[in-house]
C-alpha cells in the first residue's frame, strides 16, 4: 500500500491508544485517517500489559470509561470484527484492611452504582468462597465487582486495528515517523523515509516515545517512563481442577498490587512502595521493540514475599516468567488526552499508564473532540493543557516517582501530592506559611487550603468522613461572616487583552455583552457545539483594554482560544498570571479595614457593587474590583507582586483589631455553595449554558461562537442546587448517584457543608423532567439520604450583603 500525500488525520503510534483512536474516528465521521507504527502493532508498552480492568474507581469520568471498555471487550468488539480478544470475565475483589479502605469502598459504590455497575461489599466468609486460596488475616471486607476481568492486550489492539481498517483507515507498519512540522498554509507535515503526508490533524499516540515525538514541535510533553514488574509462577496444582477462573485480587496494602490466575499459573503484579525506577530519561531507543528489562528482585522483594505468604498454594513454586517493562506516567497519573498547548490541531493520545483499562473510551472521546469539538465526558482531568512551563523535566521525574508510589494507596478526597513543590509560589507564600497555611497546587500555583489554628499541625487531614477539619473550616467561614476574611487568590489566571480590535475579538468569543469601562461581566467561552470551555470574568480597564480572570487550570486553554481565534485583528494578549498577584477581602468589616490603608474613595456611593477602579496603597496603585465570591461585602485586589505583598501585610496588620482572619479554598468552596455559585465541576465541556441555567449571561443581539447551538439546545440535563439530609458524619465527596422514586436520574458534581446556613449542599445534574417537587435521594457512603431541590441560594439570595 502506497503512502498517501495527504490525509485529514495522521496518528503516530500503533498501541492500544493509537489503534483505539483509529477505530473510533470513522465512527465520528472522520474517515481519511493514516496510522504509522515504526515496528509492529503493540510492540511498545501495550503488549506487556497485564490487561486487567475494574469497575472499582472513585472517578466518575474514569468510571464512564471503564463501563464502555468492558462492554467493548466482553462482546461488541468480537462481534463487529470477528477477531478474538480473549475476554476473561472473572470479576475482582479489592481488599480492605483499615476503616479508611472500607470507606474508600463505600465511596466507590456510591459512584459506581450511579453508573449502573454491579458491586457489593462482602465479608471474609464470602471472600473465602469466591477465592479460597487467599490468606484473609486482617481483612475487613472486599469490594466485589463481578463484571471485571482481563483481556489479551495484543488481541484487543489487533481487533481495534481490524475494525479501523474495515472503516477505511490506512495502517502502515514498519514505517517510522522522523519529523513533524507546519507548512506555510498551517497544515502539518509528517515525515517518514517512505514519503511525507500533509494533514490537518496530527496525533501523538507514541506511548513511551511520545515525549521524544513532542520535542519535534518544541513541546515538553509531561510524561516519564517508569518500570513495573509482574511475575508468572509455575503451574499451581490447586488450580488444575477449577471449573471457573478465580477473581482478580487487588491487595493495596500487603502486595501493593494484584494477583490473578494466568491459565493454571499465578500472576503477581507489584507497584513497590520504595525506590521507584524511572527509565529512558534521555529517550526511549528508537530501535527498541518488545523491550523488557532484567528483573530487579531486590527492589520488589518485600511485596513479592508478601504475595507468596498471602497465597500459600504458591509457597513451593518457582517463577517461570518475569515481565519488567516501561509504562508512561504523567506527573499526576492521569492520561494526556486532548489538545497540546500552543499547537493548533496537534492532539495528545498518550501518557496512559492503564491503557487497557482506560484507553478505548478515552480515544472515543478524543475522536469526538476532533470531529465535533465536544466530548461526552468531562475531559478536565485528562487535558494536556493542565500542565504549563512549570512542569520541567526535573519536576516530571519527581512527580512520576510520586505517582508510581501512590498507585496502591487510598485515594482520599483532596489528596495533596507534595513532591517537587513549590513551583509557582505567590508573593505572599512565605507570609502565609508563617501563619500555618496548608497549601494545594493549582496549575503549579501554591494556594492556601486552610490555616492550622494554634496547637494544630499544618498538615493535611484526610478522611472520607467528617474530621477535625470540619470545625477549622467553620471558624474561617464564621470570621468572614462576622468580621472579615483575607485570602490570597493569586492562583487565578490573569490575562490582559488590549489593542484596537480587542472589542471585536472578545465580542466574537463570549455570549455575554462586553462591559463598559469601569465595569465587569461574568461570561463563558463556548465551542461551536455550545458546550462550555470555561467561565471567566471580564473587566474593562479602559475602552480597549480588558482583563480576563478565570480558574488557574484554564490558563492555557484561555490563551489558546484567544490566540487561535484571532483573524486579522490588532490585539495583544499578555499573560500576567506570574507577574501579578491577587487578594480578596470579604466580610462586614472589610470596608473599615480597607479604608484604613487607602485614601481612595471606597464608600458604597462612590464605589458600587460590580464596578472597578484603581486605588492607592502606600503610593502604589492596584486594581480593586467590588465583588465577592464569598457572598459578603468585599473586594478583590489585583496588581504587581510587590504591590500585592505590601497590601497583604497592611490588611493583615491593620485588620487585626477588627477580627480579620486568613482563610483558604476549603472555606471559599463552602461559601460559594451557599451562594449557589457554580464552579469548574459544573461548568464543564459536557454541558451547555441551557443545561446549567446560565442563560442570563447570554445576549443574542450579537454573534458569538456557539450561538446557533445555544439557541437550538435541547437539554439532556438540568443542573440543580440541592439540600441533602445531614447525618453529622459524612458530607460526601462528589460523583454520588441521585435517585427519584428508586430510579437513578443523575449524579453529584460538587458537594460540601454550608457553615453559615448549617446545611449539606450540593450541585447535581439530573434529568430535565425533575422539578422542585420531585422527591430525591442521594447515595452517600452507600447510604441513601433525602434531598430536595432549592429554588434559590440558601444564603442572602438577593445579594443584599454584597451591596452594602
Amino acid at each position: 500500500m502506497e503512502i498517501p500525500t495527504h490525509a485529514e488525520v495522521v496518528i503516530i503510534g500503533g498501541g492500544i491508544m493509537g489503534c483505539g483512536l483509529a477505530y473510533h474516528l470513522p465512527k465520528e465521521g472522520i474517515n481519511d485517517v493514516v496510522l504509522f507504527e515504526k515496528a509492529e502493532l503493540t510492540s511498545g508498552s501495550t503488549w506487556h500489559a497485564a490487561g486487567q480492568i475494574t469497575h472499582s474507581t472513585s472517578s466518575y469520568s474514569l468510571g464512564k470509561c471503564v463501563g464502555y471498555n468492558i462492554d467493548l471487550y466482553s462482546g461488541i468488539l468480537e462481534e463487529e470484527t470477528g477477531m478474538k480478544v480473549s475476554w476473561h470475565g472473572c470479576g475482582s475483589l479489592r481488599l480492605a484492611y483499615t476503616s479508611d479502605e472500607v470507606d474508600w469502598q463505600l465511596q466507590s459504590m456510591s459512584v459506581g452504582k450511579g453508573l449502573g455497575f454491579q458491586m457489593d461489599l462482602i465479608g471474609t466468609a464470602e471472600i473465602a468462597k469466591l477465592h479460597p486460596f487467599y490468606d484473609l488475616e486482617g481483612v475487613k471486607s472486599a469490594l466485589h465487582t463481578p463484571g471485571d476481568g482481563h483481556v489479551d492486550p495484543s488481541n484487543v489492539t489487533q481487533a481495534l486495528a481490524t475494525g479501523a481498517r474495515n472503516q477505511g483507515v490506512r495502517i502502515f507498519r514498519r514505517t517510522q515517523v522522523t519529523a513533524i512540522s507546519k507548512n506555510s498554509s498551517g497544515e502539518w507535515v509528517v515525515e517518514t523515509p517512505k514519503g511525507n503526508v500533509i494533514c490537518k490533524h496530527v496525533v501523538n499516540a507514541g506511548g513511551t516515545y511520545a515525549k521524544q515525538i513532542a520535542e519535534w514541535t518544541d513541546y515538553n510533553l509531561p510524561t516519564t517512563s517508569m518500570s513495573h514488574h509482574y511475575f508468572v509462577t509455575e503451574q499451581v496444582s490447586a488450580f488444575k481442577d477449577l471449573n471457573t477462573e478465580l477473581p482478580v485480587i487487588r491487595d493495596d496494602r500487603e502486595i501493593s498490587g494484584y494477583f490473578r490466575m494466568e491459565q493454571k499459573s499465578g500472576l503477581i503484579g507489584i507497584y513497590e512502595k520504595l525506590n521507584p525506577n524511572p527509565v529512558w530519561l534521555e529517550g526511549c531507543p528508537w530501535e527498541a521493540e518488545n523491550e523488557l528489562f532484567e528483573a530487579d528482585y531486590d527492589r520488589v522483594f518485600p511485596w513479592l514475599e508478601n504475595a507468596f505468604n498471602r497465597i500459600p498454594v504458591l509457597a513451593d513454586l518457582g517463577i517461570r516468567r518475569v515481565v519488567h517493562g516501561a509504562i508512561s506516567h504523567p506527573p499526576d497519573g492521569n492520561p494526556l488526552i486532548g489538545p497540546a498547548p500552543n499547537l493548533e490541531n496537534y492532539w495528545c493520545c498518550c501518557g496512559t499508564q492503564i491503557g487497557i483499562g482506560w484507553g478505548p473510551a478515552l480515544t472515543r472521546e478524543l475522536a469526538r473532540l476532533m470531529a465535533h469539538g465536544k466530548s461526552d465526558i468531562n475531559m478536565r482531568e485528562f487535558d494536556p493543557r493542565r500542565f504549563g512551563s512549570f512542569a520541567t523535566d526535573k519536576y516530571q521525574v519527581i512527580k512520576a516517582k510520586e505517582d508510581y508510589l501512590l498507585r496502591h494507596e487510598v485515594p482520599f478526597p483532596n489528596f495533596n501530592r507534595l513532591e517537587a513543590r513549590p513551583v509557582r509560589p505567590s508573593a505572599t507564600y512565605d507570609l502565609l506559611k508563617d501563619n500555618n497555611a496548608v497549601f494545594e497546587e493549582v496549575y503549579g500555583h501554591e494556594r492556601p487550603r486552610w490555616f492550622a489554628p494554634q496547637n494544630t499541625e499544618p498538615n493535611d487531614i484526610y478522611s472520607f468522613r467528617r474530621s477535625g477539619l470540619h470545625d477549622i473550616i467553620a471558624e474561617e467561614v464564621r470570621a468572614v461572616q462576622n468580621h472579615a476574611g483575607l485570602m490570597d487568590i493569586s492562583a487565578f489566571s490573569k490575562i490582559e487583552v488590549s489593542g484596537n480590535d480587542s472589542n471585536r475579538l472578545l465580542s466574537r468569543l463570549i455570549p455575554n455583552r462586553l462591559p463598559e469601562p469601569g465595569r465587569m461581566r461574568l461570561t463563558h467561552l463556548l465551542n461551536n457545539s455550545g458546550r462550555i470551555e470555561l467561565e471567566a470574568t471580564v473587566f474593562c480597564l479602559s475602552g480597549s483594554r480588558y482583563y480576563l480572570v478565570c480558574a488557574a487550570f484554564f490558563e492555557q486553554r484561555l490563551l489558546d482560544i484567544l490566540n487561535f481565534a484571532r483573524e486579522s485583528e490588532n490585539v495583544t494578549v499578555n499573560n500576567l498570571s506570574d507577574e501579578w498577584g491577587a487578594l480578596t477581602i470579604n466580610g462586614p468589616k472589610s470596608r473599615t479595614i480597607l479604608s484604613e490603608i487607602t485614601n481612595s474613595p471606597i464608600s458604597n456611593s462612590e464605589f458600587n457593587w460590580l464596578t472597578l477602579r484603581e486605588i492607592e496603597i502606600d503610593g502604589l496603585l492596584l486594581w480593586a474590583f467590588r465583588m465577592s465570591y464569598a457572598g459578603e461585602l468585599g473586594w478583590e485586589l489585583h496588581g504587581p507582586r510587590s504591590t500585592i505583598r505590601n497590601a497583604f501585610q497592611k490588611l493583615l496588620s491593620g485588620g487585626s483589631r477588627n477580627g480579620i482572619k486568613l482563610y483558604g479554598s476549603f472555606a471559599m468552596n463552602s461559601m460559594r455553595l451557599e451562594k449557589g455559585y457554580m464552579g469548574a465541576g459544573e461548568l464543564t465541556n459536557e454541558v451547555t449554558l441551557v443545561e446549567t441555567g446560565q442563560m442570563r449571561f447570554v445576549d443574542f443581539n450579537h454573534k458569538f461562537i456557539g450561538d446557533l447551538a445555544t439557541r437550538n439546545n435541547i437539554p439532556k440535563y438540568r443542573c440543580v442546587l440541592l439540600e441533602i439530609e445531614n447525618d453529622g458524619k459524612s458530607d460526601g465527596n462528589g460523583g454520588e448517584a441521585i435517585y427519584s422514586s428508586g430510579r437513578q436520574i443523575g449524579s453529584i458534581s460538587s458537594i460540601g457543608f454550608g457553615h453559615r446556613v448549617n446545611k449539606l449542599l450540593a450541585f447535581g445534574f439530573v434529568s430535565p423532567d425533575i422539578t422542585t417537587e420531585s422527591k430525591l435521594e442521594v447515595r452517600i457512603m452507600n447510604e441513601m439520604r433525602i434531598a430536595s431541590i432549592l429554588d434559590k441560594p440558601p444564603y442572602d439570595p438577593q445579594n443584599l450583603l454584597q451591596k452594602m
